[in-house]
């Protein structure tokens, strides 16, 4: 008989690991069996702090390069993407003072009257908003290079135009603003864009026919050379609210100088303002306005969406 043969697989036997012995505080911070500390031998935590220092090295050398590389196509002076090739285009928006702190109310003027304190959080508002153009010593180089401007004499070399807040009437700091009289007044300012130059409206022959009728016979009634202004025009936004508006007056006058322009971001400027007395809003009511600036390469839009040129505010005097 043939002898049977031996099954000649070996068999493999699996070991489960076993669990690691518990270390003590003190054998985590300094193990004498291994000479590890915090769980790592002297030679291992020098290859570690090579390393990172090899690491941050590098990436340190990486930003400085990327900065400088980006710095050397900055200029402090003028931006590199101007008018068309820049991101804000060539028609400047519409600002105002004063505004409301809180965002959700930010296009509303809302006071008591007879409220000092609440008539005060509204002037200090326009108080700091004045303040550079009262007092030049806060503009850089302290204002010594602001000059006196009119059409026949407008700035030369680094000089810039100075701006006289003795002429805002009823809108000035000693009266306050009018606030406690219930005749509010609002600054209306046109955005910087560099190099931005209006096209004006000074021909009385060649205005827009939907301008406002008290606007252009207010232009006819000008001479020739006081006619280069950006002009601002206020209005109530529907029926109702041209009926609870009231008269309306602007100071020093109802434009923005020309030759405040082009901005070219020299020391000491201050953009020009035109301040809008409410001569006598009717209180209790909320009267929307709508503010507009005329030139001819300012895009006008109206709307709550995308308003351009023009902006809307909501007045309520209790």
């Amino acid at each position: 008989m043939p002898e049977k043969k031996k099954d000649a697989r070996i068999v493999k036997t699996y070991e489960f690991p076993t669990k690691p012995e518990k270390k003590t505080l003190g054998q985590i911070l300094y193990d004498k069996e291994t000479g590890q500390v915090f769980g790592r031998t002297a030679k291992s935590w020098g290859q570690l702090f090579v390393f990172y220092m090899i690491f941050y090295a590098l990436l340190a050398a990486l930003f400085t390069i990327c900065m400088q590389a980006l710095l050397a196509t900055m200029n402090t002076q003028f931006p590199k993407w101007q008018l068309d090739a820049s991101i804000i285009g060539t028609s400047p928006g519409v600002g105002y003072r004063p505004m409301a702190t809180d965002s959700d109310t930010e296009n509303i003027i809302r006071y008591t009257a007879a409220n000092k304190s609440d008539v005060q959080q509204w002037v200090s508002r326009i108080d700091d908003f004045l303040t550079p153009y009262k007092d030049i010593s806060k503009l850089i180089g302290n204002g010594k290079n602001q000059v006196i401007c009119d059409v026949n004499s407008p700035p030369t070399g680094g000089n810039v135009c100075a701006f006289d807040t003795s002429k805002l009437g009823p809108c000035s700091s000693e009266q306050g603003y009018s606030y406690n009289k219930s005749a509010p007044c609002m600054f209306i300012k046109l955005n910087r864009i560099y190099g931005w130059v209006p096209e004006l409206y000074d021909d009385v022959n060649d205005l827009p026919s939907d301008m406002p009728t008290d606007l252009v016979e207010h232009i006819k009634s000008l001479p020739e050379n006081e006619r280069k202004q950006i002009w601002v025009s206020c209005n109530g936004l529907t029926a109702a609210d041209a009926e609870t508006i009231g008269p309306l007056k602007y100071f020093p006058a109802r434009g923005l100088p020309s030759y405040y322009y082009p901005y070219t971001n020299k020391p000491g400027y201050l953009s020009p303002l035109v301040a809008v007395h409410f001569a006598r809003p009717t209180v209790k009511e909320n009267i929307n306005v709508e503010c507009r600036v005329w030139a001819k390469n300012v895009i006008y839009r109206g709307g709550h969406r995308d308003r351009r040129g023009s902006l809307h505010v909501v007045l309520r005097i209790e």
